[in-house]
């Protein structure tokens, strides 16, 4: 991310406006590495866990502060600001270096915090998850391009592998936590957490971080980043919304996906015409980062996909508390933490990763396959292996299609390509998580309609309504309905993916498995013209500074 080049031309021949003044990035000792990435974990944590741990917390805090209308702002205020700044976070660390930036995506982090804490209504929680989310959409970018800048791909692949573990354990973690400060402390905590970590992952960057300077003027895509916002906006709240708050086919939905559709237009006009875009059309010329980037969207939907109504259907039908489903996820997370961490270790020592990933969609369809054929007469057991499974395969794919997109450019680009691959996978999973979920309920709705016995007052339950607890009071024989229901509605969804994971497996196949690079800046394409230009720029004897 940080460059140690000029910063190459972009799309249209334009000029570049920003010069690195550091030919190499500096060597970095072990203990310092351990110290800066201790730092980058914890920002990871802390943009990871935001995005689940209220999921649990969400109905007190409404409750509390009187906004169950503007329930769904809570969650979809923070992905909103995340989402749309993380290409601006990627593209501005390789202009100006990710030192500085960090540090500031920190404190915009630790600012929506406190706000969020103190929070005397729904507003004022609201904007402070906004202002989280502006923070949070650079800690996860920034963190994996941090390690490109002190760290060869050949010895990354080590540390991505407990990154990914890292968001998986959150994954979990995070409805855990909500629910426990609800029950105990209180939710307030969801916030006040975050304090002391931020302050630690800041001092650790202050004090042991030394990156690359550059000094630029760097040309802001302004057009590119208003209609970005306008396309992200729109995706989100059509994805947020639809079939919930608006049905799919209402005039607010088709507007918003009107909205979308113009706007994305308009970003890739306002990309191709920007002398510094946020996401640079050329990214698409490599065909490792363009399959990449399709894989990791596969993935995405999968697992958001599962995270996102498997503890409910736990809950519905082998009747565990929402503590108790949450725990019943760690398979997943175990799965995920043992293949994410060791792929790394042996790509690290052997330099081959292509297997890995293709493996890994391999088993994620034979997961969601054995997961389609779930009854509700399956032993907890069996139901939880299939979670590991699904885990397994999750973790062999997740972290190395990173490395794959960032070993397919010169370090001057890493940060700016890996933040546009998160980002199409974050627009991805929200996509994806709205097919599922818009799936699931039709589904269910339609099956209720036709087995739920004509008992009068009983009627057909409204599936917006449907919760354990609700279903409790009901009697058994209506149970056993909605609970059959339950299991039929879901199980096929899981079989409609496997389609979606042979098309990541096709996609897989064609990656070039390019030698993982055993320095820091070195251009994966060994071009005779960046060469040349790193020569000029040597011999103009340019004097590096630090952050």
């Amino acid at each position: 991310m940080t460059s140690s080049r000029p910063v190459p031309a972009t799309v249209g021949g334009a000029r570049p406006t920003a010069v690195a003044t550091e030919p190499t990035a500096q060597p970095t000792g072990g203990r310092r590495i351990g110290a800066v990435f201790a730092g980058l974990l914890v920002a990871m944590l802390l943009a990871s866990l935001d995005q689940t741990i209220f999921s649990t917390a969400l109905p007190t805090i409404v409750g509390e502060l009187n906004g169950v209308d503007h329930m769904l702002w809570v969650t979809t205020a923070y992905l909103v600001a995340a989402t749309i700044t993380m290409p601006i976070y990627g593209k501005l660390g390789d202009l100006l270096g990710r030192k500085s930036i960090f540090i500031g995506a920190l404190s915009l982090f630790l600012v929506g915090s406190i706000v969020g804490g103190l929070a005397p209504d729904m507003t004022w929680l609201i904007t402070g998850r906004a202002v989280q989310g502006l923070g949070g959409g650079g800690l996860m970018i920034l963190s994996q391009a941090i390690i490109a800048d002190v760290v060869p791909v050949r010895e990354r692949s080590k540390y991505m592998g407990i990154m990914g573990a890292v968001f998986g354990v959150s994954s979990i973690a995070g409805p855990l936590l909500g629910g426990w400060f609800t029950e105990s402390i209180g939710w307030r905590w969801a916030f006040w957490i975050n304090i002391p970590l931020a302050i630690a992952a800041i001092v650790c960057a202050a004090i042991f971080l030394k990156l690359p300077r550059h000094q630029t003027r760097p040309r802001l895509d302004v057009w590119g980043i208003l209609t970005m916002a306008v396309a992200v906006t729109s995706i989100i709240l059509v994805t947020s919304w639809g079939g919930t708050e608006y049905a799919w086919d209402s005039t607010t939905i088709l507007t918003l996906v009107l909205v979308a559709v113009l706007a994305t237009a308009a970003f890739v006009l306002a990309e191709y015409r920007a002398s510094e875009p946020i996401i640079p059309l050329s990214l698409f010329k490599s065909r490792n980062f363009v399959l990449a980037t399709v894989a990791g969207l596969v993935i995405g939907v999968a697992m958001f996909g599962a995270l996102a109504y498997l503890p409910t259907y736990l809950q519905m039908v082998t009747g565990v508390n929402a503590t108790e489903s949450g725990l019943l996820m760690l398979p997943m997370v175990v799965g995920l933490m043992l293949s994410s961490i060791a792929m790394g270790q042996f790509a690290s020592r052997t330099g081959r990763y292509k297997w890995m990933p293709i493996t890994g969609m391999i088993v994620v369809a034979g997961a969601l396959f054995l997961m389609s054929t779930l009854t509700v007469s399956t032993p907890l057991p069996v139901l939880l292996s299939y979670l590991f499974l699904l885990g397994l395969g999750i973790g062999l794919g997740m972290q190395i299609l990173v490395l794959i997109v960032q070993n397919s450019f010169p370090d001057s680009q890493v940060g700016t390509a890996t933040a546009s691959n998160n980002f199409f996978r974050e627009i991805g999973a929200s996509l994806g998580g709205a097919v599922v979920g818009s799936l699931f309920t039709s589904r269910l709705t339609d099956l209720l309609s036709e087995r739920m016995p004509d008992h009068g007052a009983t009627g057909t339950p409204d599936t917006n309504s449907l919760s354990p607890a609700a279903l409790g009071t009901l009697p058994d024989a209506v149970q056993d309905v909605i609970v059959g229901a339950y299991n039929d509605a879901l199980t096929p969804v899981f079989l409609m993916l496997v389609p979606l994971a042979a098309v990541g497996l096709l996609v897989l196949l064609f990656i070039k498995e390019v030698p993982l690079r055993a320095s820091i800046e070195q251009d994966p394409l060994g071009s005779d013209a960046d060469q040349a230009t790193k020569a000029a720029h040597v011999a103009a004897g340019a004097d590096g500074t630090h952050e």
